[in-house]
């Protein structure tokens, strides 16, 4: 297939690109690189001895987006293109709706016009909300706790009401819960600007010696040792999951609505204990109030993904802390200014 990925120079983006690429399609990135870099494409482009078109540009500006679907002739859009913090989400929540749910009604609403069969879109199992029950399944009731997860839900009912109109256009949400890790190889990785909103990169810069400490938001949790619960997975199994939506849709017109992850639970401090046992690093913790929007826990029921592709979750939780290690390892400061680990 001949593929634009918007979004295509971020964390997930880089690591589906490679993995596309990898299976033989042809690849094409729209990005504004307000959160990203030339550089993780220009790695891909080595490890894959390819050239992938990178063109400059905000999914929410209609003609941009007109111009390089029309000029690429392109068969499908995996639309990464979004802000991700829920933190931040609070203090920005016209700007998140905006990006999040405006930049993919433009993308999704000019792939109808333009011919486009397929769109992959990259959802959050933050659209759950708090859920009483776990793991949690697609068709559990939807109440994000958060502007993010409210972006995220308004942009798959655009994508829903779309398909409703033009029942040959096929959309495949996935829910992803939380990615972590990087490639095997070093060479890709999770570089966010400023200090990580998320555990595991935050982690490793602690480990690093970059901050201080790690604070865990929270220990009087129902759970099992007071800490939030969540479902990781590993970036590379992420990209994965793209591919054999894809795929899916390839066979025939549907709407598909998948979980990604691993369907495990793990805890904040049985990931920090998982990280020490496995680089033999002491990461120096402390207990802060818990943020806003937080919820106990949250892991996936994975049973519709599993049944309706041949996709697996392959690599457990050391394979994410090793990977991730190596990444801060061979690239102390993410990115910029870094030559291509060998």
């Amino acid at each position: 297939m001949n593929i634009l990925v918007t979004g295509g120079a971020g964390y997930i983006g880089s690591h589906t690109c490679l993995r596309l690429i990898e299976k033989g399609h042809q690849v094409s990135v729209l990005d504004n690189l307000c959160n990203s870099s030339h550089e993780p494409l220009r790695r891909v482009e080595l490890m894959t001895n390819s050239q992938i078109p990178v063109f400059i540009g905000d999914v929410r500006d209609a003609d941009t987006v007109a111009s390089v679907l029309r000029d690429g002739q392109f068969d499908s859009i995996i639309h990464f293109a979004g802000l991700k913090s829920v933190s931040e989400s609070f203090d920005k929540p016209t700007e998140y709706h905006d990006v999040n749910c405006i930049g993919t009604l433009t993308v999704a609403r000019t792939a109808v016009q333009l011919g486009i069969k397929r769109l992959v879109f990259s959802s959050s199992a933050t659209v759950y909300g708090n859920q009483d029950t776990m793991p949690i399944p697609e068709n559990a009731p939807t109440a994000p706790t958060s502007p993010y997860g409210e972006s995220k839900l308004a942009a798959e009912r655009v994508l829903c009401g779309l398909q409703d109109e033009c029942s040959s256009f096929s959309i495949a949400n996935l829910r992803y819960f939380n990615p972590v890790g990087a490639h095997e190889s070093g060479r890709l990785g999770e570089d966010p600007r400023g200090v990580p909103a998320n555990l595991m990169p935050f982690l490793a810069r602690v480990a690093a010696g970059v901050y201080r400490e790690l604070l865990i938001y929270g220990n009087d949790y129902p759970t099992v040792d007071g800490t939030g619960v969540r479902d990781y997975i590993h970036v590379v199994d992420l990209a994965d999951a793209h591919v054999a939506a894809l795929s899916a849709l390839q066979k025939r017109p549907r709407r598909i609505t998948w979980n990604v992850g691993r369907g495990v639970g793990i805890s904040v401090a049985q990931i920090v204990s998982a990280f020490e046992r496995t680089t033999g690093i002491n990461v120096p913790c402390r207990v802060a109030h818990r943020r806003e929007g937080d919820i106990a826990e949250s892991y996936a029921d994975v049973t519709r993904i599993t049944e309706e592709s041949e996709w697996r979750p392959h690599k457990d939780l050391d394979s994410m802390v090793r990977d991730l290690w190596r990444w801060q390892s061979l690239n102390p400061h993410g990115y910029s200014g870094a030559s291509t680990p060998t």
